[in-house]
């Protein structure tokens, strides 16, 4: 099948499309309620961040035509972390967002009307990772040493998680505030001993910059699980376009669905289709750890994206318990049940 016209775009446009902020972005590469001519719902989804291996999927799937097949025109752009992401979709500057768990329920607890349609990396890949020659493998280790974070992020958001689980509190850790994007030179220049992070991403990348071997302390591995990256839309596009949502689920799933079939084509797909993306190695390290994400015990042998009530409560319960964002409510107030089959 031929890519969407999307990826027809010169590249020169497409260029000018990732520069402009987030926000000018959705109004200027278009996307949104439009039709192509032929048809198809033109339509955005933005990324969490900048295209890793985690995306494969969407690229590998625009390539096979299952988006076309279910009327959409997708257009990909990257993304400016998860929180601007749920608040930019719920605000409808983008049609359809790539977002963590937590910073959803953030933006939907402060009033922006978005909505989950089905989280796809159902253990959540907040981590803590440190050169392995440091000895810094478990979280008592991690008493007096030197850990970079981006404060108001979603791996800061969610840390006391892990921390309040081993007894622990941030007086226990000398801090160091740095932006999201220096994290990883921090490490590398060995500024800090650690640094937060999604362990599936970055230590793929930090290992294939440095040349050396990575320790990943998944916060879920040490604490109770909470729930990770998945799809969102504002909630009247459910409520008036609800075929629509259903056909960008359905394709995802699929698009995931293949992706596990053929990892090597996946990455492909996104190494043509997509810019500043990690080398093809490192996408297909990150992806394959992507998978290892993809389900909680109540989901195991469901499509990908399938989520189930229980894990949405207990994502809740950990949040009201042990950070301070107000996660209120039931599920059915952050996820559209509906679409789970």
């Amino acid at each position: 099948m031929p890519p969407s016209s999307a990826f027809r775009m010169p590249t020169a446009v497409k260029a000018a499309c990732v520069a402009l902020p987030l926000v000018l972005a959705a109004s200027a590469c278009g996307g949104g309620d439009g039709d192509d001519g032929e048809g198809l719902a033109e339509v955005t989804l933005t990324l969490n961040w900048v295209p890793y291996g985690e995306h494969a999927p969407f690229y590998y799937g625009l390539q096979q035509g299952f988006f076309e097949e279910e009327g959409i025109d997708l257009t990909i752009q990257p993304g400016e972390g998860s929180l601007v992401v749920a608040q930019a979709a719920g605000q409808g500057q983008v049609d359809y967002g790539w977002a963590d768990a937590p910073s959803m329920v953030t933006a939907a607890s402060e009033g922006v009307p978005v909505r989950s349609i089905g989280v796809f990396l159902q253990r959540n890949p907040a981590a803590i990772q440190c050169f392995s020659d440091t000895g810094i493998s478990e979280p008592q280790d991690l008493v007096g040493r030197d850990m970079a974070i981006s404060p108001g992020d979603a791996l800061s958001q969610t840390l006391p998680i892990f921390l309040d689980a081993n007894d622990m509190s941030e007086d226990d850790i000398q801090m160091q505030h740095v932006d999201s994007a220096a994290k990883i030179p921090t490490l590398i220049e060995e500024q800090a001993d650690c640094i937060t992070g999604f362990g599936h991403d970055q230590a793929p990348t930090i290992e294939a910059e440095s040349g050396r071997d990575v320790d990943v302390m998944y916060y879920i591995d040490w604490a109770p699980n909470f729930l990770g990256n998945g799809l969102l839309t504002q909630e009247d596009r459910i409520e008036d376009n609800p075929e629509e949502v259903r056909g960008m689920l359905e394709a995802s799933t699929r698009s995931w669905e293949a992706a596990q079939e053929d990892v090597q084509a996946a990455v492909e797909a996104m190494d043509e289709m997509a810019e500043e993306n990690p080398s093809t190695e490192v996408m297909a390290e990150q992806l394959e750890a992507s998978f290892e994400l993809l389900y909680t015990e109540n989901t195991e042998g469901e499509r990908p994206g399938v989520n189930a009530v229980e894990d949405w409560e207990q994502t809740l319960a950990v949040l009201a318990e042990h950070t301070e964002i107000t996660a209120d409510g039931e599920p059915a107030d952050y996820w559209e049940e509906s679409l789970a089959e």
